[in-house]
């Protein structure tokens, strides 16, 4: 699609949530948030492997993150790798900055782990991974008030390692704090289980380590279920913080928060924490809400490109139905499609079945179960989860 430089100014004006109001350029932009995109980097993450800290996957895993920065323009000087040793091991954290125009000096990190261990990992963590990438993508050149720091932590699983590292070598320097933080926004095991009804996530809250910062933490924590429930489809609930990489910065006494999968799923940690066992739809949602919240968190503009709009209209009015479905699936589109493609691929990305310019799609050839939907045009992706009954 050609980019539309004209720019359009949206009104905050709606209705509001617990004194937050909704923002019609933060739903335009959470709308950006491209399942094609999810299923791809998860698809990617299992072909990566193990990602055990240390190994070379571990390693791979660390250059596709940052390659991936690059191509969406992100410079070499926003890019900052944080070496770590453990074991006679060593292993590394990304780190990309987006600086803000009014407190460039004080930061929202948003974080995860992308290391595994006994499986590919895909719930834990490759879903948080690739959120974060969406909202790096997404949010490249809006500008925010404060600045942004994605972040990717290895070391997880093996107890925190890279956000201990990074905590007390970046973030404190012998004992002195260097980072002025707003704070932390970690996404940790938000994949669900197939076959879950995944409509519900955890949002984060502090409830023990120090006691001053836990009041701090139940505000943001109370926004972050506001912007969820604003910007996507989700249902929140609480949980206590804990054991995942915001823990050292709460122990510094920084102000966390984070997003957790409401259902536990019983995959991660074992070899069965596949792209097949995840719901990518849920990632998508909490996705969805995850750019919200950012934007909130970050003070991000109210003006937008019109390509913003544009994109988010279109996946709006895209119409697959019925879901469940038996033996036809009907697709609506707007008037000015008249060419697009349409796939059923498995949970693995097998493609069952192909067709072309076609509204109505016979598919009394498919089993019962679960399918991703792929509806391409010439500018534009949409994927949707597609039950069979």
């Amino acid at each position: 699609m050609k980019k539309i430089t004209t720019l359009l100014l949206f009104s905050l004006s709606a209705f509001s949530l617990n004194a937050q109001s909704f923002i019609q350029a933060y739903q335009n932009r959470a709308n950006m948030v491209s399942q094609s995109n999810i299923t791809a980097s998860l698809q990617d993450f299992a072909n990566l492997g193990v990602k055990t800290s240390g190994s070379t996957a571990n390693v791979n895993a660390f250059n596709w993150l940052k390659n991936k920065y690059l191509a969406f323009g992100y410079s070499v000087s926003q890019i900052t790798e944080d070496a770590f040793t453990f074991s006679n091991k060593s292993s590394k954290n990304l780190i990309i900055t987006k600086t803000g125009t009014v407190y460039p000096n004080k930061y929202v990190i948003i974080c995860g782990h992308f290391d595994s261990i006994n499986g590919p990992g895909i719930n834990d963590n490759g879903s948080g991974t690739s959120i974060i990438l969406e909202a790096a993508r997404i949010l490249k050149d809006v500008p925010t008030e404060y600045s942004i720091k994605f972040i990717h932590f290895s070391g997880e699983e093996q107890g925190l390692l890279g956000s201990e590292h990074y905590v007390n070598n970046v973030v404190y320097q012998n004992n002195v704090k260097q980072l002025d933080i707003k704070l932390v926004f970690n996404l940790d095991q938000v994949g669900g289980k197939m076959g879950n009804n995944n409509n519900t996530v955890f949002c984060d809250e502090d409830q023990g380590g120090l006691a001053s910062n836990n009041a701090a933490s139940t505000a943001v924590t109370q926004q972050l279920r506001n912007c969820t429930q604003l910007y996507s489809t989700l249902l929140t609930d609480v949980d206590p913080a804990e054991n995942t990489d915001y823990m050292p910065f709460e122990e510094k006494g920084e102000v966390i928060t984070g997003f957790f999968e409401k259902i536990r799923s019983n995959f991660p940690h074992t070899s069965g924490d596949t792209f097949a066992n995840t719901d990518p739809v849920y990632i998508f949602n909490v996705g969805k809400a995850a750019v919200g919240a950012l934007q909130h968190f970050a003070v991000a503009t109210t003006t937008v490109l019109g390509t913003d709009e544009t994109t988010a209209n279109f996946l709006e009015s895209i119409k697959i139905y019925p879901n469940p479905a038996k033996d036809i699936l009907h697709i609506e589109l707007p008037k000015n499609v008249k060419n697009f493609q349409f796939e059923i691929t498995d949970l693995l990305g097998h493609v069952l079945l192909k067709e072309e310019n076609k509204s109505s799609i016979n598919i009394e050839g498919l089993a019962t179960g679960a399918y991703i939907g792929n509806l391409k045009t010439k500018d534009q992706t949409v994927v949707r989860k597609i039950l069979i009954e």
